[in-house]
């Protein structure tokens, strides 16, 4: 199982909104801009975003994008799977019909455990950590300067 850059470039996108909530919209420029992600790239992300219920825009000359709630009710989870679609790392988890070695294979039930596991863990992680740790790297970051 890998992430693409769809899901990795959208969680990096909803970092950014995490860490300006209530402090008002963030223009997309300025995301683009700070994460280094192409502003026409990460447009294409906010679609399936809101049509998820985690990102609100506002128009006008005081317009942008805000987290649609607070970060930490926002897991990476959501992100992740409104982005990428399915976490299983093999289809027949999900679907058992799709394999006729069903009732006999040890690997399912390998693959099933594996994509459990990545599931928990992205649900157990909210924006709200993302925040808090990307305050820790920067306070680090700041004190090994001379």
């Amino acid at each position: 199982m890998k992430i693409s850059t769809k899901g990795r470039y959208g969680v990096r996108l909803m970092l950014e909104l995490a860490l300006h909530y209530g402090k008002g919209p963030v223009f997309l420029k300025c995301i683009a801009e700070k994460q280094g992600i192409s502003e026409k790239y990460l447009w294409q992300l906010l679609a399936p975003l809101k049509a998820a219920g985690l990102v609100n825009s506002l128009r006008g000359a005081h317009g942008g994008y805000i987290l649609a709630k607070p970060p930490a009710q926002i897991t990476l989870k959501e992100i992740v799977v409104t982005l990428e679609g399915s976490l299983l790392a093999v289809e027949c988890v999900d679907v058992p019909e799709s394999c006729s070695r069903i009732q006999s294979c040890v690997t399912r039930d390998v693959w099933k455990e594996v994509s459990e596991k990545v599931s928990h863990t992205l649900e157990a992680i909210t924006l709200q950590h993302l925040v808090g740790r990307q305050h820790q790297k920067e306070t680090r970051s700041q004190s090994y300067d001379i």
